[in-house]
């Protein structure tokens, strides 16, 4: 789980695992590049004090590093990162 404010700045997974974040100070919104998301989806939203969950990374992912862009309340805090490890 990525807990806004305490934002590290890698999260490591495994293939098939999925990533939580959370914040109770506003609107949350992560975004991936668009050709290049680890999840079904490239960007996720939620309200304040909602975790945001980014479902299972996509059947066949290719091992690596999936950037992505932070934002709240519709103003961009910060980047990240999600390591995918391969089997």
């Amino acid at each position: 789980m990525v807990m806004v404010g305490l934002l590290p700045e890698a999260v490591v997974i495994d293939p098939g695992d999925q990533v939580t974040w959370f914040s109770n100070a506003g609107t949350l919104k992560v975004e991936f590049d668009a050709q290049r998301s680890p999840f079904a989806s490239n960007v996720f939203q939620a309200p304040a004090g909602t975790r945001l969950s980014s479902g299972a990374t996509r059947p066949g992912l290719t091992p690596g590093s999936y950037r992505y862009r932070l934002w709240l309340n519709d103003t961009m805090v910060g980047h990240g990162e999600v390591l995918v490890r391969g089997k």
